[in-house]
């Protein structure tokens, strides 16, 4: 995975080098995390490529291109794409109401202060998709409620019960009225279960892992492959890094966990968020169409509004609720002067809980793909910072 020519890119290769230079110096020398990895592609070339520090601080392994990495919740807009690729044959509307596809869906209620009521209407695909259906992160439905190392606090084993156990449970507010980071995804990869007759790894490795050569990304991380997985931390009362445990990814696990199971590579990312900035298609195979892509990552929020407006009081969002919008398992920039950020509209991007990043331009034909492992994803802002220095190393004069 060597970086290519930064300068036919439209990049300052000396500006670039400054990202390593600030996550060295404010992060990796400090200590504050254990290592990192940063790529920057345009034009679907990798501009800059960097990796710093150690990948298991206890064992003395550095941060390698082949570093395996916890993706959690940047698992979510892979099932998003492999949902979509069923939307594509025609087997699903987003409107559907997703007890149509799941049974056990037709009769939630909606919790309305003491009382139990009736939904004004089914919580959709597209409800789900956008973490607007109702459902929480939680068996009760509240917020979201992760272990270290980010496992699911509920005795469901499989897809199947999760999406049944949830479905007992009342919803926090009515359908499509607010937004409440969820278990969406993990009924998404329910539904493609259902709609594909496929186990959910077997058809993502099938649709989406082979055909795009993301040869790294799974559930578990085999024998073969166990020297390259990279530690989990966090810190301490004190604030010094601490190993956490986590699950073992050592097997195969029977809860494939759509939200936020997968591992996998820089490179094997990469990949996949190119797909994207590409319209659905890389080096030749297409996984979604051009325009499926672009209903993605439309800002699908009523109202063309942003997160704030629709965020339940006191939820959690990876990217933050201002300036952003909300598409089919991402977030929707709106612009620089929304985000207070520099970017374009359109951008669009998700993280995950030990502090991975990913966005996608694409008015600039960018990717960027930032690892580490680090919980929780909100000490640091990560991003904030990446995009300037990203940013400001553009060199090309498209006035």
């Amino acid at each position: 995975m060597p970086a290519g020519d930064a300068k036919a890119a439209g990049f300052d290769p000396q500006r670039l080098d400054r990202i390593e230079e600030h996550l060295v110096r404010s992060y990796v020398g400090p200590g504050k995390i254990a290592g990192c990895q940063t790529l920057v592609a345009r034009h679907g070339e990798i501009a800059y490529l960097s990796s710093s520090g150690l990948a298991d601080r206890e064992a003395g392994t550095p941060v390698a291109e082949d570093t395996i990495w916890r993706l959690y919740s940047m698992t979510k807009p892979v099932t998003g794409v492999a949902l979509l690729t069923l939307y594509e044959r025609g087997l699903f509307q987003l409107s559907d109401p997703v007890h149509r596809f799941l049974p056990s869906w037709r009769n939630v209620t909606v919790r309305d202060g003491d009382r139990l009521v009736a939904p004004d209407r089914p919580p959709t695909v597209r409800d789900v998709m956008m973490h607007m259906s109702g459902i929480g992160y939680a068996p009760d439905n509240g917020d979201l409620v992760l272990e270290a190392g980010g496992n699911l606090r509920a005795p469901w084993r499989t897809l199947q019960e999760l999406a049944d156990g949830i479905a007992e449970a009342p919803l926090r507010f009515q359908p499509g009225t607010q937004w409440l980071y969820s278990y969406g995804m993990d009924i998404c990869a329910r539904l493609v279960e259902v709609l594909s007759g496929m186990d959910f790894d077997d058809y993502l490795t099938s649709v989406v892992f082979e055909p795009l050569g993301m040869v790294d990304t799974g559930f578990w991380v085999p024998e073969d492959k166990r020297s390259r997985f990279a530690a989990l931390y966090g810190r301490d009362s004190s604030k010094e890094l601490v190993r956490l445990a986590g699950r073992g990814y050592d097997k195969r696990p029977s809860m494939l966990n759509g939200g936020g199971g997968l591992v996998g590579t820089t490179a094997d990312y990469f990949r996949f968020a190119q797909m994207l900035c590409n319209g659905g298609e890389l080096n030749g195979t297409r996984i979604l169409g051009r325009k499926t892509v672009e209903l993605m990552r439309t800002n699908h929020l009523p109202g063309g509004g942003q997160l704030r407006d629709y965020a339940l009081p006191g939820g959690y969002g990876e990217v933050g609720f201002d300036g952003m919008g909300f598409g089919l398992t991402v977030s929707v920039g709106l612009g620089p002067a929304a985000q207070q950020s520099v970017g374009s509209a359109g951008e669009f991007m998700w993280g995950g809980a030990a502090s991975t990043i990913f966005w996608v331009d694409p008015v600039e034909d960018l990717v960027c793909v930032f690892m580490t492992q680090f919980m929780p994803s909100d000490t640091f802002n990560f991003r904030g910072q990446l995009k300037p220095l990203v940013y400001g190393a553009l060199d090309d004069d498209r006035r």
